[in-house]
């Protein structure tokens, strides 16, 4: 496997990145070229797994166990890094935890939790990687950005979920989160953008997946037929991170199989 130096020389570092989405994404990152910050909380053997994986194949990865939802640990991740790799070029925001439970039933420790990880900690994570970004000479950098960000947000960020009002409620703040910080740092030559994933076969959604029965009630809800793989978010988030996407900033890229076109209204409603 060769790696394609679209993203050569530049340091990126992803949160939750030992499984599902964060996996896929550092390993593509890795395989443009990237030196790569992998970033988990648990699963030790899990996360050697992933840089053993990108050392195979000729990239560079490092582990960095952190809380993303700790102000202190997360300034101590960064610091790792920039002595590992040096000033970052690329924060992607992927970790994110579901609590499910019907509203009347949720607890104010299940709310808590989930904001504290799906938008505290891309907060926390973002404002590290933007003063990093700002010690940086705009005209020499090793892209045509100062720094990208790219938050993991979710087709939830503009389609309601009854039971799991935290959860997409957590990621209608990533939305005006993320397009907040793309206004104020642009003009200091920062992107700042967001990926909205459809149905995707992950553990966290196994049994919406996993049999066919459940598959097909699944493919209710997606024009395009088929179920996203980890990799089809992987690959977005590498174009996004890239020259090739300069003039995107403030968007939600969806890769969601045509999900956020509300399938439902096929038949007028």
């Amino acid at each position: 496997m060769s790696i394609s130096g679209v993203l050569s020389g530049q340091v990126a570092l992803v949160t939750g990145a030992n499984s599902g989405i964060g996996k896929a994404v550092a390993i593509e990152l890795a395989k443009a070229g990237a030196k790569v910050g992998i970033n988990y909380i648990a699963q030790e053997e899990a996360t050697q797994a992933v840089l053993k994986e990108i050392s195979d194949f000729g990239g560079e990865a490092i582990a960095l166990k952190a809380d993303v939802s700790k102000e202190e640990e997360v300034q101590s991740m960064f610091q790792t890094l920039k002595v590992h790799f040096g000033v970052i070029d690329i924060l992607v925001n992927n970790a994110g935890i579901q609590r499910d439970s019907s509203f009347a039933e949720m607890t104010l420790d299940q709310w808590q939790m989930v904001l504290n990880v799906n938008l505290t900690g891309q907060f926390l994570c973002s404002r590290e990687a933007v003063r990093e970004f700002l010690q940086k000479d705009p005209n020499k950098t090793n892209s045509k950005a100062r720094g990208k960000i790219i938050c993991m947000s979710s087709v939830h960020e503009v389609v309601p979920w009854a039971g799991h009002a935290n959860y997409a409620a957590s990621k209608g703040g990533v939305k005006l989160l993320m397009q907040s910080m793309a206004q104020e740092l642009a003009p200091q030559k920062i992107r700042v953008n967001s990926i909205g994933p459809g149905a995707i076969k992950t553990t966290i959604n196994y049994s919406a997946w996993s049999n066919p029965e459940a598959e097909k009630e699944l493919l209710k809800l997606i024009p395009y037929k088929r179920v996203g793989d980890p990799v089809d978010i992987g690959k977005a988030a590498v174009w996004l991170a890239s020259d090739e996407s300069d003039y995107v900033n403030g968007v939600t890229l969806f890769v969601d199989g045509g999900m956020t076109l509300y399938p439902g209204f096929t038949t007028n409603g």
